[in-house]
């Protein structure tokens, strides 16, 4: 979906401003993801993006962000919560305060290296089990192959 709309809206904006350039310099990327260990961490990682890119001290000043509802209680029809983010509390209030409070501290470096390997590689994000049962259900590789050649036998 989001390879599709990002496809319209650069056709729409080349087509407005008379270019024939792409507005993207790599492919849309994505993985699956283990909600209940990983949601809110990606959550983190996205959102943080614009601050650790220098684009704005803080995520609730990005414009395109997802945090001014998820945390400042902003609305958007185009934004429906997910159940990690309904679990941090009752009150819409509470959710809020609990969900600003993930930002209070950066992500680690290893979180960050894990999201961005599984996103880079399209690999799923998840425990062992989950990736088992992404494998067998989709009948496709999502965990890191072992490096190097695979060995041969000789006879």
């Amino acid at each position: 979906m989001m390879q599709a709309l990002g496809r319209i809206y650069e056709r729409y904006f080349n087509r407005e401003y008379r270019r024939s350039e792409t507005l993207r310099e790599e492919r849309y990327k994505s993985c699956p993801v283990q909600s209940e260990d990983y949601l809110l961490q990606c959550y983190r990682y996205i959102e943080l993006n614009p601050v650790r890119a220098g684009m704005v001290p803080d995520p609730g000043e990005y414009f395109w962000s997802s945090y001014g509802c998820n945390g400042l209680g902003g609305s958007s029809s185009l934004l429906i919560p997910h159940m990690q983010h309904l679990a941090l509390g009752r009150y819409p209030k509470q959710r809020q305060e609990r969900y600003r409070a993930l930002f209070r501290h950066a992500l680690d470096a290893a979180a960050l290296d894990k999201i961005r390997g599984a996103l880079n590689r399209g690999l799923a994000l998840g425990n062992d089990r989950f990736k088992a049962q992404i494998e067998e259900q989709f009948a496709r590789r999502v965990t890191q192959a072992p490096l190097g050649r695979p060995r041969i036998a000789l006879p």
